[in-house]
């Protein structure tokens, strides 16, 4: 038996090992990948400050336009739910909370009796909704780890899609923002409409057209601006999604790595314990057997007297039995 659980323990301590080694590659590789996906982050974050800063600037000269985007809903009677989570697992909780938000916001619709279009970001989140059969609108995956700003393109047309045309009063996008490689947070946000030009341009600079002329006009540049707008705002909210989820990737796999070693170091302790086991059973059975030998044992001595006090000549039963030989007489 201490033989068989010697091997029992160190056929898992194998397992966990190889388990190791795997948890320990894709930390490396989620390690790496986050602080590409964090020069993502930054490199794109110039261009949606700047086209952020000129729709500013045209609102608060005044530049007045009337476009879908903007409109603002007295009632709310239908909502779009829009998902970013992730196109893989062994993240932690990342996908799980942006889900679970998600939900909450969806219930809170059904409550209220208010219609709701679900559009998913993820192959984690569009098996979830699709398994508890919520009507799904679009699902979009594949691009959870490294967005293109063609795919924020792809997201955006849907999402201005369903605000225009499908009768959707506000859209909110339910996202996890990165904070650092320590902190991420799940957030909410109304993603449509869009503020109006009035609080866009309470932030902005009413100097700004001095000296410019635009054709055909600043408003017409305004609301040619509004839809690259809503492009930037989702890329950089998929950008900041996939540094949440690689960064979540690592924390979980340096835990995971970290578990292993000392599962490892438990199952040796125990497999030297079984071993020393054993080792003691047999030795103390080594020493019983000796010992029983011994007492069994005669010596030499108490053989010979004992050879000697016996009757070289053991009486018989009965009378002997006597032979006589005949002789011819003359």
């Amino acid at each position: 038996m201490p033989g068989a659980q010697e091997r029992v323990l160190r056929r898992r301590i194998a397992s966990v090992q190889n388990t190791k080694k795997i948890t320990r590659a894709m930390e490396l590789i989620a390690a790496t990948r986050v602080v590409k996906a964090q020069t993502r982050a930054n490199d794109a974050r110039p261009y949606a400050e700047q086209i952020t800063h000129v729709i500013q600037d045209l609102a608060a000269a005044g530049a007045e336009v009337s476009h879908p985007l903007l409109r603002e809903a007295t009632d709310v009677k239908k909502i779009g739910v829009v998902v970013m989570a992730g196109d893989r697992g062994l993240a932690g909780a990342y996908n799980t909370s942006v889900i679970r938000a998600a939900e909450r916001e969806l219930a809170a619709a059904r409550s209220a009796g208010t219609a709701f279009a679900l559009v998913t970001l993820g192959k984690k989140a569009t098996g979830y909704f699709k398994f508890r059969n919520y009507p799904i609108e679009a699902a979009f995956d594949g691009f959870s780890e490294k967005p293109e700003f063609s795919d924020a393109e792809d997201v955006a047309r849907k999402v201005t899609q369903l605000f225009i045309d499908e009768g959707c009063d506000q859209i909110d996008l339910v996202y996890t923002r990165f904070i650092s490689l320590g902190s991420q947070e799940v957030v909410v946000r109304r993603f449509l409409p869009l503020e109006s030009t009035e609080t866009i341009g309470e932030v902005g600079d009413e100097s700004a057209k001095a000296g410019f002329e635009f054709e055909p006009s600043a408003a017409a540049v305004l609301e040619s601006l509004l839809p690259r707008y809503v492009e930037s705002r989702l890329f950089s909210a998929m950008l900041e999604s996939a540094a949440s989820e690689l960064s979540a990737r690592q924390r979980a796999m340096k835990s995971a790595t970290d578990n292993a070693q000392e599962l490892i170091t438990k199952l040796t302790r125990r497999m030297n314990q079984v071993r020393q086991d054993a080792i003691t059973t047999e030795i103390m059975e080594i020493i019983g057997g000796a010992e029983a030998l011994s007492d069994d044992r005669v010596e030499p001595e108490e053989l010979i007297l004992s050879h000697l006090d016996s009757d070289p000549f053991p009486k018989h039963s009965g009378a002997p039995k006597h032979h006589v030989i005949g002789h011819d007489s003359f």
